[in-house]
């Protein structure tokens, strides 16, 4: 048996390291404590917090140096054979027996110069060009609603809210779509109806999708409302040589409630129905990237949720071994954390049970810890989500200064967060409206969030449903609306991953480092763990590394 724990805390503390629970027992049963801790260096810790997995590389290692010395030193006779036989001369020496052959000595084996490529496409040295140490640091904000939020959440400012989101839109589906004609207010279109009937004369008009439904013969209905009035307009399946597959795109995802689209067509006989020839979307075709004159990288990783019982810490401290000795990880000089970086206190029914950390300040002095064992070159982004301490309604301030004082080279944003890296623009956002798309389009999973993020990006906005499963705050200038494409759209909140080019900009999806809760098993729901996304900001390259 070994030390008392008492004797063994304070040799951890000279050292750096904290112990997690898992490990306790087997330190107080090692046989050489020292001898075990200074084995560390060969296994790449330095300090901070001990892992099961840690600690059994570190003894495997001590142990491999105690059989090379047992193995290089010749025993001697007595403790081969338990007897000592005299020589023939005079001396008082012992001489050793002919044992027959000589056994080679066991050396520690060397270790192999293998680069961490998890069976991925290889990365090119040439896309991932430049150590992160070599550029300073280019984080500029375009949009935060921290210290910028007016609401008084009266009917004015909902009414300027809808204002502002259909005022904005309006411009980009002017400016990116190709219009048979200029735009009409619905109430002179009810007045001039009798001139859009037939397919001669088209008319067209923009405004805020309401109660979209089906009909039974699956067509698409919905109410079109401007600041002047509301347009019946229907959406028809076609047959034959009349089919359309953008239309049946459309009527095969359904629209989202307080959209803002464009529509052209003609009125019926009684001009009490709109019949919808086109739909106008605000995206534009192609959006061309900007690259930085910078070869660094940055990485992405969401919902570590911290202070769960479900937390994958051993795949954090895999991870940040990782960042020290990787020749990729040099490049990475932003982390932008999406959101959910701890679990939370009082998020959901029975959410006590199932922490580790119960206190919920405790669980951001731990996340925290941990983010400190990262290498300093690495400089962290991180806004709110769903279950952080910020008010739920989004757009989301960022933490409070009692929150942030624990943190060092850690840039605190709001949610959405708008701004750009050397030059190349992102849009963060945590994606908690990816449930209002899971319920109100048909063709957006959970299982395929990115499709939610392609909707988004179609719409302008991040969030347009009011009262649905994502509360918002209306603010007079609708902070949701994407009032310029970004080259880089991050999102988290579903715990899948996923990486992918979406008309000229890379949509993330990041990865959580949370194991499947007891929520999601009931539900059938398998997140996708411990991935880190990285992109090049120069090359636009991607990869992404697994831990889990």
């Amino acid at each position: 048996m070994g030390a008392t724990w008492e004797e063994v805390l304070p040799i951890l503390r000279q050292r750096g390291i904290v112990p997690t629970a898992s490990v306790r027992q087997q330190l107080i049963d090692l046989e050489d404590l020292q001898g075990v801790l200074d084995c560390a260096e060969a296994v790449h810790f330095e300090r901070g917090f001990l892992t099961s997995e840690i600690l059994e590389d570190m003894t495997a290692v001590w142990r491999g140096k105690q059989r090379a010395m047992g193995a290089a030193t010749p025993a001697p006779v007595a403790a081969l054979s338990g007897t000592v036989t005299p020589s023939n001369t005079t001396s008082n020496t012992v001489s050793a027996p002919d044992i027959g052959r000589t056994i080679a000595p066991i050396h520690e084996p060397e270790p192999l110069d293998v680069r961490f490529r998890n069976n991925l496409p290889d990365w090119k040295e040439s896309d991932f060009s430049e150590h992160a140490n070599d550029a300073s640091s280019d984080i500029l904000v375009h949009y935060d609603i921290t210290g910028n939020s007016t609401t008084e959440g009266k009917m004015s400012d909902i009414t300027s809210c809808f204002s502002d989101r259909l005022s904005s839109i309006r411009k980009m589906i002017i400016q990116n779509s190709r219009l048979p004609r200029t735009p009409t207010e619905i109430v002179r279109l009810h007045a001039e109806s009798s001139r859009y009937q037939g397919y001669e004369n088209k008319a067209v008009a923009i405004g805020l999708v309401n109660e979209p439904r089906y009909t039974k013969n699956g067509h698409l209905i919905w109410n079109l409302e401007d600041e002047t009035g509301e347009l019946t307009c229907l959406l028809t399946k076609r047959k034959g040589v009349d089919r359309d597959r953008a239309h049946e795109q459309i009527l095969e995802a359904g629209l989202m409630p307080d959209d803002v689209l464009g529509v052209s067509g003609t009125f019926s006989q009684t001009g009490d129905m709109f019949y919808v020839d086109d739909l106008h979307f605000p995206m534009k075709e192609r959006h061309v990237k900007a690259s930085s004159e910078h070869g660094v990288s940055v990485a992405f990783i969401s919902d570590i949720h911290v202070g769960s019982k479900t937390f994958l810490e051993a795949q954090w401290h895999k991870m940040v071994r990782w960042f020290h000795t990787d020749p990729l990880a040099k490049t990475i000089k932003y982390l932008i954390l999406s959101g959910d970086c701890v679990d939370g206190v009082g998020i959901y029914p029975g959410q006590d049970s199932e922490l580790s950390i119960p206190d919920l300040f405790g669980q951001y002095q731990e996340f925290a810890r941990l983010l400190e064992l990262l290498p300093d070159w690495v400089e962290c982004v991180m806004l709110p989500g769903n279950h952080d301490a910020v008010r739920p309604a989004e757009p989301q301030p960022t933490f409070e200064k009692d929150i942030q004082q624990d943190y060092n080279a850690t840039t605190f944003v709001g949610n959405p967060c708008d701004f750009s890296l050397h030059g190349v623009r992102l849009l963060s956002y945590h994606g908690k409206s990816i449930d209002d798309f899971v319920a109100g389009l048909r063709t957006v999973t959970y299982a395929d969030p990115v499709e939610a993020m392609r909707q988004m990006l179609r719409r302008r906005h991040l969030a347009p449903q009011w009262g649905g499963k994502t509360p918002l705050s209306p603010e007079p200038e609708d902070g949701l609306v994407i009032r310029e494409v970004p080259d880089i759209f991050v999102t988290g909140h579903v715990h899948g991953h996923a990486c992918v080019d979406f008309k000229g900009t890379t949509l993330i999806c990041s990865s959580t480092w949370q194991d499947q809760t007891s929520y999601q098993r009931m539900l059938g729901f398998q997140p996708k763990p411990c991935m880190l996304t990285i992109v090049n900001l120069k090359s636009h390259a991607t990869t992404a590394i697994p831990f889990a």
